[in-house]
């Protein structure tokens, strides 16, 4: 498709669609890897960060996220139904719920892991690992400063 030339960096415009689509396209493959595994893209999201940061505070959580604690909430209760995760009850404060993974959570999470290893080797396929360096370095660093620009944001927003 040819570019509207009123912009004036294509390879930038270019850029976007590229890491969008990448990104949905990869996230599409790995929902149907997941599948057999009877769990949904935001259940396996909760799993990874409850792994990365347990135990921790429901609201805790739910800022790591970036979602509402309603919306977490819910899918934390699907989790528990289905034994991957406990909230528990802190002493000393009724309102706030410490959530922590569970063995059958751990385990579901280990083949979890283990499929994205053969996704993530399927997907890279024929690159080199140097190239993948310079990828993730990539990606890292656009991470931060899209951080960056998130926090100037909300600091714009507050004055």
């Amino acid at each position: 498709m040819p570019f509207d030339e009123g912009f004036e960096s294509p390879g930038q415009f270019e850029f976007g669609f590229l890491v969008h689509d990448v990104s949905r396209l990869r996230r599409t493959v790995f929902d149907n890897a997941l599948k057999p595994l009877d769990i949904t893209r935001s259940q396996w999201w909760v799993l990874v960060h409850l792994s990365r940061h347990q135990p921790t505070t429901s609201a805790d959580l739910a800022k790591i996220l970036d979602i509402g604690g309603v919306a977490l909430g819910d899918l934390l209760e699907r989790l528990e139904r289905k034994n991957y995760v406990i909230r528990k009850r802190i002493p000393g404060d009724r309102r706030v719920r410490q959530v922590e993974m569970t063995r059958e959570g751990k385990a579901l999470l280990h083949e979890m892991q283990a499929r994205t290893v053969d996704l993530n080797s399927a997907m890279l396929a024929g690159m080199g690992e140097d190239e993948l360096t310079r990828v993730e370095d990539i990606l890292h660093r656009m991470k931060l400063r899209l951080q960056e620009m998130n926090l100037e944001a909300k600091a714009d927003k507050e004055k």
